[in-house]
């Protein structure tokens, strides 16, 4: 059996997407924010808020580029997909959703 590599996101967002072309490909980068609460032993309201790296392309990245800006929610369909590269003797690595499907 195969593996399933989904990721489901409902968050908004902390800045206008930054769009590129890419060897003539549009892509759009952003970062969304998605917050869980709960209370602690004292009764006590915490917020975790996590933020995860964005990435859409093609003809989707046109549609984000026209109508999507910062603090809008989002709803994300994709996969998780790490990039690697070495710059000076360091590599780094970035974890990113890889975008299929987005609603506002």
């Amino acid at each position: 059996m195969d593996g399933v590599n989904k990721v489901i996101l409902i968050g908004r967002l902390g800045q206008d997407p930054e769009i590129k072309n890419v060897n003539g490909t549009k892509v759009a980068n952003f970062s969304i924010a998605t917050t869980e609460s709960y209370k602690d032993k004292n009764g006590h309201k915490v917020e975790n808020t996590e933020w995860h790296n964005i990435v859409i392309w093609g003809g989707l990245a046109d549609v984000v580029e026209s109508y999507v800006h910062k603090g809008d929610q989002l709803y994300l369909e994709g996969k998780l997909m790490t990039r690697k590269w070495e710059k000076e003797g360091v590599t780094y690595s970035r974890t990113e959703v890889v975008c299929n499907q987005c609603r506002w």
